[in-house]
């Protein structure tokens, strides 16, 4: 039998052609904002770069995390305001707020799709008896994996509203990756994490899984090298070879 048994896939960017999407919503919602924050910079504010500053900073985050660290990044303090503030600019709730109205914008008019070779790979790991899981910070994960036509392909789900439910911190810290294998009655051990963005690879190799796989879909050389600094074992194009990787980690 194959010693890793398990495997806890990020959503968005891996599974599913979303992140840009994503990073477009946090561009508008930042950039609309930055001219209130900064309002005597000069030059002008520098606007949100949708890729290298999502990868570095947003991406795989939890919303408000993601604010945080966008706005630590800049030096602009803002006070934390609360969960019913609507969205602005004037607390990191606000912002986080915004950019969740954008998202929900987005979705009403574009459809989520998979990325081609997920299916594929998804029906080769069930023959393999290798069971799998899905981790989101987002709160949409489920209807967008339903949409897709991808839920059934797995026996676990921990998203945004599981981590709001139980307290689960964000990553880097492995607590939503732990929650999933645990679902799955997988130890970290003999389980894989796959992965797209930096906190998420960190906090695979923070949980001990036995295989920490990261994902560079735009075959970026400072990507990879980001991915495999962060906690990456491996580094893939696309997920086509993932059983193969798999297989090749027996005992």
């Amino acid at each position: 039998m194959n010693d890793i048994c398990a495997v806890v896939f990020d959503t968005d960017g891996v599974l599913l052609d979303s992140a840009y999407r994503h990073a477009a919503a946090w561009k508008q919602a930042f950039d609309a904002c930055l001219p209130q924050w900064e309002p005597h910079a000069e030059p002008r504010p520098q606007p949100f770069d949708a890729v290298r500053e999502y990868r570095d900073l947003v991406d795989g985050r939890s919303r408000l995390d993601g604010a945080r660290a966008f706005l630590g990044s800049r030096h602009i303090s803002l006070p934390e305001g609360t969960p019913n503030d609507p969205p602005g600019c004037s607390t990191v709730q606000a912002v986080a707020a915004r950019k969740e109205d954008l998202f929900q914008r987005m979705l009403q008019t574009e459809t989520v799709q998979a990325y081609a070779e997920v299916r594929p790979m998804l029906v080769h790991l069930r023959k393999l008896e290798i069971r799998c899981a899905a981790v989101s910070a987002s709160r949409h994960a489920r209807p967008l994996l339903q949409s897709a036509g991808l839920i059934d392909f797995f026996e676990a789900l921990v998203d945004g509203q599981d981590a709001a439910a139980l307290a689960l911190p964000g990553k880097p810290d492995p607590a939503l990756f732990l929650e999933a294998a645990n679902r799955l009655g997988a130890e970290p051990s003999r389980a894989a994490v796959v992965e797209d963005a930096l906190a998420g690879v960190e906090a695979g190799r923070r949980g001990g899984f036995r295989l920490v796989v990261g994902l560079d879909r735009d075959h970026d050389p400072t990507t990879a090298d980001g991915l495999t600094t962060h906690g990456a074992h491996l580094v893939l194009p696309d997920m086509s070879g993932l059983p193969a990787a798999l297989q090749s980690r027996q005992p």
